[in-house]
């Protein structure tokens, strides 16, 4: 238990969703700040939850809205209103739709719901970015076969088949986000494996290019759409490789993606934590924005606390009216972020592939870092994950040489059914 008896007075922070990475790193981080803590999460087995950074945990379902009857109940004990970090997509949408039942006892720090649903749902937000002129790949929507057979006459390749948003569904059958497929045959019979796991699904010219080639821009943004913080970093290495969340980030500088970032929240009167990555095309050079994530914190917004930018209390002291901290202004220092779990397989999966070597790896590590699980101060969370799931992962079936990332097709014609709350939630988006 974390103990915060200095600044009892001060308004708690509530995060929902403590059972995924983000969660756990938003609770140390707050914590770090002398906030007190409370969680709430779905999966009490998970490993987030053996964390020591929050004085209470409760349990509720946070994919539905039971947690939004436990936020009820909850507001009877407070004595001050708290303010809300959801860490979760189906957290902040759901929040988002009951705002008015909790804004009396909770800060709910999102942009107005109508802009919410949007950034939210990819097909509202793609005709958006269109319409607005905003620089996306090219993406058809696919409602029946018949969609199929219309953007299997333009689509290029290699593209990327995903849905929307991951509903349960989706990640009841998969733990990837989005395939990556080579060619037409791929496309047909990936479609007709996962076509029932999602209502539409989306195909995507795939923007080619390494997992470095992948940049993104945390930020906050206060009631008058001005950004208090922005934060810029880009991915090194990723699991799974490719198409999968990042394992391994590195702060860098890049005016193009922090200008996109500014000038989509701008057009939309943003409020709240948002993020937003983009790619960087190898053969053209040209960035294309791959999706926001809004209201919540990302896997990579920890990374900007290593850099000694407070993301996260920027957010808590802007609303409760609190002064803003002074170190809200990126150093580019070269700050990284690992996820170490993760970040060796996938550097076990490059290194049979014969893509990186031992030496290659160890200089990618080289110089600060901030940890995703790892914390000297609070242990069992890092143990609980790295020996709970680590070698189970690396020795299974899907990390055997011939598996290749390429092979998608393969990989969900063999998809595993997760059942596993704890192993649906560790695969959080990042």
């Amino acid at each position: 238990m974390n103990s915060n008896k200095k600044n009892s007075n001060r308004p708690p922070a509530i995060i929902v969703g403590l059972d995924c990475m983000t969660g756990l790193q938003s609770a140390r981080i707050l914590a770090g700040h002398d906030v007190p803590v409370i969680a709430i999460a779905k999966n009490p087995g998970h490993f987030a939850c053996h964390t020591k950074a929050c004085d209470r945990v409760l349990f509720a379902d946070t994919s539905s809205t039971e947690f939004i009857e436990t936020l009820k109940v909850l507001a009877g004990e407070l004595k001050q209103k708290a303010v809300l970090y959801p860490c979760t997509d189906m957290s902040v949408l759901q929040i988002s739709r009951h705002r008015e039942n909790l804004q009396q006892d909770y800060h709910v720090v999102l942009p107005d719901a109508p802009v919410v649903e949007m950034l939210m749902d990819k097909i509202a937000f793609i005709k958006f970015a269109q319409k607005e002129g905003l620089p996306i790949p090219s993406t058809f929507f696919l409602e029946s076969r018949s969609d199929l057979d219309v953007a299997l006459k333009s689509i290029a390749y290699p593209c990327i088949l995903k849905p929307p948003m991951k509903s349960p569904k989706w990640e009841a059958n998969t733990k990837h986000k989005v395939y990556k497929v080579a060619g037409e045959k791929e496309l047909v019979a990936l479609y007709d494996r996962c076509c029932d796991w999602a209502d539409i699904l989306m195909v995507q010219d795939c923007v080619e290019g390494t997992d470095a080639n992948l940049y993104s821009c945390n930020c906050y943004f206060d009631s008058e759409s001005e950004p208090l913080v922005t934060f810029i970093a880009r991915k090194l290495r990723q699991w799974p490789p490719e198409v999968g969340t990042s394992c391994l980030g590195e702060e860098v500088r890049n005016d193009i993606v922090l200008e996109e970032t500014v000038q989509l929240f701008r057009k939309v009167q943003y409020r709240g934590l948002g993020y937003v990555e983009m790619k960087k095309d190898e053969r053209s050079g040209k960035h294309y924005i791959i999706e926001p994530n809004i209201g919540r914190p990302t896997g990579r917004s920890a990374i900007s606390e290593a850099g000694d930018v407070a993301l996260l209390y920027t957010k808590y002291c802007d609303v409760v009216g609190l002064p803003l901290p002074e170190n809200r202004v990126q150093k580019y220092g070269g700050v990284k972020w690992i996820y170490w779990r993760r970040d060796l397989q996938s550097a076990w999966f490059y290194w049979r592939r014969g893509d990186l070597t031992f030496r290659q790896w160890v200089k990618s590590l080289r110089g600060k870092k901030g940890y995703a699980v790892w914390s000297s101060t609070d242990l069992r969370p890092f143990f609980a994950d790295f020996f709970g799931k680590f070698a189970a992962v690396v020795f299974s079936r899907e990390n055997k040489p011939g598996d290749s990332v390429k092979n998608n097709v393969n990989s969900v014609t063999n998809a595993k059914v997760v059942d596993s709350p704890a192993e649906v939630q560790s695969e959080a988006k990042v």
